[in-house]
């Protein structure tokens, strides 16, 4: 079990702007503003924590996406997949493999690859049957 994920930016501005597209769909909103973070949480969230943030590194050290580390968002149907792959499209993310089933891993994982602006790797996933 994790308390939360975070992504590294050098823009906090554009960030924002593109995790406000992207995880929207996914009935997602911004949490909490910090200077130096945004922290996005499912709305309606009442934790303390959020569980999905985006920062400027600590170390004040620029931020690169890594190959290997990835961020996976679970989506409730895979209409909320094809919204999230578009709105990262039309945000400044770059393809990492188009919205489809993945039977590699199971006959309903229907997925969508992307980068952010940063580098950093997403996944958004439906593991329900249409």
């Amino acid at each position: 079990m994790y308390s939360h994920v975070t992504v590294g930016t050098n823009d906090m501005e554009r960030a924002t702007r593109f995790y406000d597209a992207v995880l929207g769909p996914l009935g997602m909103e911004r949490h909490k503003n910090y200077r130096i973070a945004v922290g996005y949480a499912p709305r309606g969230f009442s934790g303390i924590n959020a569980p999905f943030w985006v920062l400027r590194p600590y170390n004040r050290k620029e931020a690169n996406g890594g190959n290997g580390p990835m961020a996976a968002f679970a989506a409730d149907t895979r209409a909320a997949v094809d919204a999230f792959y578009a709105a990262a499209m039309a945000n400044g993310g770059t393809d990492e493999g188009a919205p489809g089933i993945r039977a590699h891993y199971h006959p309903n994982y229907y997925g969508a690859y992307v980068r952010d602006p940063d580098g950093n790797k997403l996944c958004c996933v439906c593991h329900h049957a249409p």
